[in-house]
């Protein structure tokens, strides 16, 4: 069998994996391209001579500088965390389509904001804010409009696609405040006034293009919006409508929206359905996997890299620029291995493990080397050489952001766009990403003291939480890796017992786990409400047992 870069197992035909369905992943993934320029600018920024004396920086104590850096770094995941709650009912009322465009509009004026702020650090932080609501309202909205339109087989892939668009960004940030370090005087403001302004590049491109991108077909049948659904899919899946693959997919989406739909139920209903069995595992794994990607400590590189390549022993602003820009090529590199190979192929579950695990070893070596060697005193001191066992530390932190990447970047957006039942996707989704951005709030505001109070102590704290999560992934996590949205009530309705355990003893596939199990929608009226209950028939030696 060849080589492919799609999920095995599928019965998706080619036809789907088309250039169409590509180009829609890849104008959405704008709005990525600014969520990643925007979160690995600032470090840099802050660091150039310019920015620090026009927000006075410069002659700052340490304390002051730390308050301030964290202020302005949070605000931005602040911004993000209400974002994305106060997007969830317009994504649910106007479509993902008109969500998205206001979303950029609102990132465009705080964009704007940074831009023209003019050394006044309160414009500074009211920017970072209202920016941070445009970009926590599209990592909300656009992997879950990716996910909503994309065939199974490479969902994967195109929620990748919005990844690595996120980690291109970042790269593109980083190699930007070194080159405005090298080339523009920091005598003018123009040194830092242009990396924030280029930000507005990716916003301007979302904005309009995603005015050429269909709706999603799934909240279009939400809404009884059949035939628009149907023309959607056969106009992105490049077949006609009366192919067996669109009659099947329509037949699917039918099953989750016809007599339970969300749109004939109250918001209280919504919120009493996270409860339920099959849903309540579900959002717990999704804000146990949004935390758990703050906590591997990837944001205190990110946010902060200059200051991180500091305590390393690396001086000067260009200096640490330069290797902080290749901290943005190993990421980006990370992300294309999680959307070519990985996400399809290795698969969402066994990503997380030895993302973890293997993740673990360049944090635990630095923090080792920080306190063995202590770099950043001996540069103080004067002594700016390094041997090889500092070479060693730089590249762990060029290899911590490959291997974080290719692993618990991706995946953990990925799985959480795709796991939720259709009558309340947009509103765990919703939850789960105000719980990525409130970690990563906490996180940021917290690691400036952490670095300057803990040092090395730091690294090995991450380090450390890596390990305890690599082994919550192996007996809690389920794999999703080529199953339809559909298919997910499927799977997590069964118990953990069976999904996770009673597949690693038994060395099966979670499609060899489910092959025996067929749903029988089972629909019971009450006096205030219709629920949707399924019915699991499993067929062991021919014998039916109905749970």
């Amino acid at each position: 069998m060849g080589f492919n870069l799609h999920a095995d197992g599928t019965n998706d035909p080619s036809e789907v994996r088309n250039w169409r369905i590509h180009m829609i992943a890849v104008i959405a993934s704008m709005s990525a391209i600014a969520m990643g320029y925007d979160t690995s600018v600032i470090g840099g920024t802050m660091a150039l001579d310019s920015f620090r004396r026009d927000f006075d920086l410069a002659d700052s104590s340490p304390t002051v500088r730390d308050t301030l850096q964290g202020n302005i770094v949070s605000t931005f995941q602040a911004g993000c965390f209400f974002g994305a709650l106060l997007m969830f009912p317009l994504a649910e009322w106007l479509g993902r389509k008109r969500a998205i465009m206001i979303s950029a509009l609102v990132f465009l004026v705080g964009g704007t904001l940074m831009t023209a702020s003019h050394g006044e650090i309160g414009l500074l932080i009211a920017g970072r804010a209202i920016a941070g609501l445009g970009i926590g309202a599209t990592s909300l909205i656009v992997p879950v409009y990716i996910s909503e339109i994309s065939p199974p087989s490479i969902r994967g892939r195109l929620v990748g696609l919005f990844e690595i668009a996120s980690q291109g960004g970042g790269m593109c940030g980083f190699w930007v405040n070194y080159a405005v370090d090298r080339t523009i005087s920091d005598s003018t403001q123009t040194q830092w006034i242009v990396p924030l302004g280029l930000q507005l590049l990716p916003g301007v491109l979302l904005f309009f293009g995603i005015f050429v991108c269909p709706e999603s077909p799934r909240w279009l049948a939400k809404n009884d919006r059949w035939e628009d659904a149907t023309r959607v899919l056969v106009h992105v899946r490049e077949l006609p409508a009366d192919h067996d693959y669109v009659s099947t997919e329509i037949s699917d989406i039918k099953r989750q929206v016809e007599d339970g739909s969300a749109n004939r139920m109250s918001k209280s209903q919504m919120f009493k359905r996270l409860f339920e069995k099959g849903s309540r595992n579900r959002i717990g794994i999704g804000l146990l996997l949004m935390a758990c990607q703050n906590l591997t400590g990837v944001n205190i590189i990110t946010y902060y890299s200059p200051r991180i390549f500091e305590t390393l022993g690396i001086t000067g602003t260009s200096t640490k620029l330069f290797a902080t820009g290749f901290y943005g090529i190993a990421k980006t590199l990370g992300m294309v291995i999680f959307t070519v190979w990985l996400a399809e192929k290795v698969g969402r579950r066994n990503g997380l493990i030895w993302g973890a695990f293997v993740g673990s070893l360049p944090m635990w070596y630095i923090g080792g080397f920080t306190f063995l060697a202590d770099p950043a005193g001996q540069a103080a001191a004067g002594n700016t050489d390094r041997n090889a066992w500092g070479y060693i530390a730089m590249v762990c932190v060029y290899l911590y952001g490959l291997i974080y990447c290719a692993t618990w970047q991706g995946i953990t957006w990925l799985y959480c766009s795709e796991v939720f039942s259709l009558d309340i996707r947009m509103l765990c989704v919703a939850i789960t990403t105000a719980d990525q951005w409130l970690w990563s709030f906490i996180v940021s505001r917290t690691t400036p003291y952490m670095i300057t109070s803990l040092g090395y102590g730091t690294y090995m704290f991450f380090g450390a939480l890596m390990i305890l999560m690599g082994v919550w992934a192996f007996f809690f996590v389920p794999e999703t890796k080529g199953l339809t949205l559909e298919d997910m009530d499927l799977l997590f309705m069964r118990s953990m017992h069976t999904t996770v355990w009673t597949a690693l003893r038994e060395r099966k596939s979670v499609k060899d786990v489910l092959a025996n199990t067929s749903p029988a929608a089972v629909y019971a009226t009450g006096s205030e409400e219709k629920e949707i209950r399924l019915e699991y028939v499993d067929t062991v030696e021919d014998k039916s047992v109905a749970r």
